[in-house]
């Protein structure tokens, strides 16, 4: 295998595999990346067999071939160069391959690991339904945050996608709070196709990091071709197509737990509201982060006291006309959803001290966005 390719093109793939080869492992072919020269262009993919990427950029390719190296090896040297143009060779000699990488002056040799050794990943098996890349960003931005940590809860390391012929839903939920984001049916002639009847799956949070970094440096102005088989999800950008394992389980119920009868209604001002609750967070305790709001009377008065870290408190004028509460939150679930709302203004909706509150973008245009609270004892 004999390839020159453009540093630019060549780094702006590798960069999109960092976040997939994975760093960590017992089988050391998923520290590297495949590499595959053809007719005219070369083929990246990387897997850590949980998720896989596979992309591809222009290439003058002297003779076609393929080999693995070290990925993280491999983006950090190009990174570091500074010609335009590197020539790559791969050699085989006592059983063993290797990659010899040339630009400009500079040289080197890494050690490689046979094709063979690679996982075979699945072909794209067809388009279901095409989503609109700045309408899918917004949905991941609003509800990743919300996705569980917790390994032993694998169905809420997750978030459920839901197709319709008209309206895609994402929801996510880590059992404390619960991120919910639906599309107004007017975005169904802003490039979505949906499908027929429903279909539900399960977005691992790693895909959803990943896809969001794809739509971030997405070279296509088209859709997101979204695809799946028995065992794992597709979405095709442009050139290159994201690859993950589908999540099995049952999802928590996410519609019982959306408030009914949220009669207490402030309006606020985000950012106001955010840096505020930013100041007094730096007084609440460290292992609840707890703070207390308290409404009364066009009034909104956030306190936050720690045993060691002192006292703090907030007091700033709202819409609100619901009569006396206090409800405990923690601050950093609150300042996640007002880091996502992208809204002048946030509707926060109670019922009483021990019922979960919800937060919403006080003005919606095509998303209809809602972030569920469980409320804190104080």
């Amino acid at each position: 295998m004999e390839f020159t390719v453009e540093r630019a093109d060549f780094l702006k793939e590798l960069t999109l595999s960092q976040g997939v080869v994975e760093r960590k492992t017992t089988i050391p072919i998923l520290s590297n990346i495949l590499l595959e020269a053809s007719e005219d262009s070369l083929q990246m993919t990387a897997t850590d067999l949980e998720l896989g990427i596979r992309s591809k950029c222009s290439a003058k390719v002297k003779k076609g071939g393929s080999t693995t190296v070290p990925a993280k090896k491999l983006f950090d040297y190009v990174r570091q160069l500074e010609d335009n143009e590197i020539k790559c060779k791969a050699t085989e000699a006592a059983g063993s391959s290797a990659l010899q990488v040339s630009c400009g002056r500079s040289k080197v040799r890494m050690p490689g690991l046979a094709k063979e050794n690679f996982p075979v990943l699945p072909e794209f098996p067809g388009k279901l339904a095409v989503l609109p890349p700045a309408i899918l960003t917004q949905m991941i931005k609003r509800t990743a945050f919300a996705i569980s940590s917790e390994e032993s809860r694998y169905t809420l390391n997750a978030a459920m996608m839901i197709l319709k012929p008209e309206t895609m839903t994402m929801v996510a939920t880590d059992g404390h709070r619960l991120a919910y984001v639906e599309t107004d049916p007017v975005v169904a002639k802003e490039g979505y196709e949906g499908v027929g009847g429903e279909l539900r799956v399960l977005v691992p949070k790693k895909a959803m990091t990943e896809l969001q970094r794809l739509l971030t440096d997405n070279p296509s102005e088209g859709g997101i071709e979204f695809g799946k088989d028995d065992n794992h999800l597709f979405f095709r950008v442009g050139t290159r197509l994201l690859i993950c394992r589908m999540l099995s389980g049952q999802f928590p119920n996410y519609e019982a737990v959306m408030p009914k009868a949220n009669d207490k209604i402030a309006t606020i001002e985000q950012t106001s509201l955010a840096a505020a609750v930013r100041r007094v967070s730096l007084f609440s305790d460290e292992r609840s982060h707890a703070i207390r709001l308290h409404l009364d009377n066009d009034e909104l008065k956030i306190v936050s006291s720690g045993s060691e870290s002192g006292e703090s408190e907030e007091t700033m004028a709202i819409s609100y006309a619901g009569g006396p509460l206090q409800i405990g939150f923690n601050w950093q679930y609150l300042l996640e959803f007002l880091a996502a709302a992208d809204s002048e203004k946030v509707q926060m909706e109670f019922k009483d001290e021990q019922s979960a509150g919800q937060i919403r973008p006080a003005s919606e245009e095509k998303l209809r966005y809602r972030y569920v609270v469980m409320p804190m004892r104080i």
